[in-house]
């Protein structure tokens, strides 16, 4: 269960100039200059394109990475990243940056990897493979392979293993904090309930003494036992009641176990994304994360169906969105009046489900909706050229 559904390039990122426990400036910029900053602090500008292509693409993965996971914000911190290679990438604050990086940057800040069925940003970590080493990527190695003649794609999975895979054109939004910004406890139902329950019974695998709960979204009495049970393991005032400390101890613990922030992860998986409570009722003017779910839903979909349009995923239920729900309302027979009650709800993700089972667990799938039509009609699944956005 993700804690977040869908990764999203921040319209602002804010970096600590120093290692985490160090006292240090806080600078907040736009993430885009963030990666230039980044880039021409890491790598040389007189590389070749295809390594300097692939060392971005790892910069803006692991930073994507680290506002997926909340890395430093669930560990206290009133900031995203660090400048410190200790962690993280370097930045110099006020620094200049190359002319040709920046070109670069701007066409790829939005691009990021990810393993092949998992949706978080991939941690790609990286180092720069002479003075020192490191299981991700060699930044002089890469250089090295770009001058043999391999492509971005190539020297990516040089390192990072043949299941990777680029999603370009995220969303920009702003950075979007998962906790709901008011306590949650006993009586409370909903999507942000179903979302304590799933982490509780994940961290439960690595500590036993929390008791197992239904994942149903009612935060009932298991569900209180269980989050008091969390609270006394964790040194928190066991009161049952999921305030902004145990909410965020949870995201910590639940990155944790399951290795989210790691380059070999356990991995967010797409059939761990579930539907908000059929109780939901959408329409035109509807905002929020159910929203976000319903989008990504139909943008799965709309992959192989050409009635269904291309949606941004932004939380906004809009016209764009009211035409996809009625376009896949005309698909599955049913009433097609624009508006997601649970009919809708659960055709849509009975549909995506089905496709989530079979054609995204395969390897090596294609992301464009040309591409994954094409693979289907083939059915060319294995060895499928993975080549996105110009880029391989």
């Amino acid at each position: 269960m993700p804690i977040t559904i869908t990764p999203y390039i921040p319209q602002y990122i804010t970096v600590h100039t120093a290692p985490a426990d160090q006292p240090a400036e806080n600078v907040t910029v736009s993430f885009s200059d963030y990666i230039k900053n980044v880039a021409s602090s890491e790598i040389y500008p007189t590389w070749r394109e295809a390594a300097l292509r692939a060392n971005i693409l790892a910069q803006v993965s692991f930073a994507l990475n680290r506002v997926y996971t909340e890395y430093y914000p669930s560990r206290g911190y009133d900031f995203d990243i660090t400048g410190s290679t200790v962690n993280d990438q370097r930045f110099i604050a006020g620094r200049s940056t190359f002319e040709n990086v920046d070109r670069l940057v701007d066409d790829l800040f939005t691009t990021y990897i990810r393993r092949v069925g998992f949706v978080e940003p991939l941690a790609a970590k990286f180092c720069n493979g002479t003075t020192v080493t490191c299981d991700g990527l060699s930044q002089w190695g890469s250089e090295n392979l770009a001058q043999q003649g391999y492509t971005t794609m190539q020297i990516l999975r040089r390192y990072y293993g043949d299941n990777i895979e680029l999603v370009s054109n995220a969303p920009i939004r702003d950075i979007q904090y998962s906790y709901p910004g008011y306590p949650i406890s006993r009586g409370a139902t909903g999507e942000y309930v179903t979302v304590i329950q799933v982490i509780l019974n994940r961290i439960g695998r690595n500590y036993p003494a929390i008791p197992r709960i239904p994942e149903d979204g009612v935060f009932g009495a298991l569900t209180e036992d269980a989050v008091r049970k969390f609270q006394s393991i964790f040194n928190l005032t066991a009161d049952g009641i999921v305030g902004q400390g145990t909410w965020y101890r949870l995201v910590a613990l639940y990155v944790g176990v399951t290795r989210l922030a790691e380059l070999v992860s356990e991995g967010q998986t797409y059939t761990q994304i579930q539907p908000p409570r059929v109780g939901v009722v959408l329409r035109e003017g509807s905002t929020g994360t159910a929203v976000s779910a319903l989008q990504y839903l139909l943008s799965i979909i709309g992959q192989f169906s050409e009635s269904i349009p291309v949606l941004p995923i932004d939380g906004i239920f809009g016209p764009r969105t009211r035409q996809a729900v009625i376009a896949a309302q005309t698909n599955f027979g049913i009433p097609a009046d624009g508006t997601v009650g649970a009919q809708t709800w659960l055709r849509i993700y009975e549909e995506y489900l089905g496709i989530a089972n079979t054609v995204l667990a395969e390897a090596n799938l294609p992301t464009s909706s040309r591409e994954i039509r094409e693979a289907v009609i083939s059915q060319q699944f294995p060895g499928y050229d993975l080549s996105y956005g110009g880029i391989d």
